[in-house]
């Protein structure tokens, strides 16, 4: 009788301690869900965000097969930004040797030890151009300067009044190049942004300003119409 009563408290006993870990085991997988899923606008508990809040980017993590979403405010080293009307995307640079790009093919920066000619890296720059150590790029001869800031976001040359427009950065060149026939680097770059100002200063008020005259004159067509009526 006693074994009996000893052995059903065991397996009484063992059962409380498995639902507790797996209750224990379901709130950690809880709270690993809601930190994967901070700034995501959409998530998934097995992939992390799916959409981020606005002005965020959808940054994609893979490991082995597995794929982890993550929102982020700027791309890590390796991927460049790109906005789009639906999502805004960190995509991973396809140049090799690439620290930073400007598109999928074009590289804006390489990595240590690397030279840049034309949007390629280069452990050693290719025939007809040569090495510059303080830019980390392969040149024709000609010495630029570093880049400027990025411009205002400008449409029509105009920085309000669209949702889009493009903005763009210079650099000039320090020493020309003694072989006339080839270009220098690049020394301009566009690239699209979205404008701080949709509508420009008064254009709401030129708006409303056009309504107010539209409701005038109809309540003054249907008042003259009524008068008409009483005359009648």
């Amino acid at each position: 009788m006693l074994l009996t009563a000893l052995t059903a408290g065991l397996l009484i006993l063992h059962c409380w301690e498995r639902s507790s870990g797996k209750q224990s085991g379901e709130e950690g997988g809880n709270t690993d869900s809601l930190q994967n899923c901070r700034s995501c606008q959409d998530c998934s508990p097995d992939n992390g965000c799916l959409t981020c809040q606005q002005r965020l980017f959808l940054l994609i993590r893979r490991e082995g097969i597995r794929q982890q979403g993550e929102c982020v405010h700027a791309c890590p080293v390796g991927h460049y930004s790109l906005r789009g009307q639906d999502a805004n995307r960190c995509l991973r640079c396809k140049t090799t040797n690439c620290e930073s790009c400007f598109s999928r093919e074009f590289c804006i920066k390489c990595k240590s030890e690397h030279y840049l000619l034309k949007g390629t890296c280069y452990n050693i720059c290719p025939k007809g151009s040569a090495p510059h150590a303080r830019l980390m790029e392969c040149v024709d001869g000609c010495e630029v300067g570093p880049w400027s800031e990025w411009g205002p976001c400008l449409k029509n040359q105009q920085t309000c009044g669209f949702k889009w427009g493009s903005e763009t950065r210079t650099r000039h060149i320090l020493t020309p190049s003694t072989k006339d026939s080839e270009p220098c680097v690049a020394l301009s770059m566009s690239r699209k942004c979205r404008m701080k100002e949709r509508h420009c200063p008064g254009e709401k008020r030129k708006m409303n300003k056009t309504r107010r005259n539209k409701h005038k004159k109809k309540l003054e067509v249907e008042l003259g119409s009524e008068e008409g009526d009483f005359s009648s």
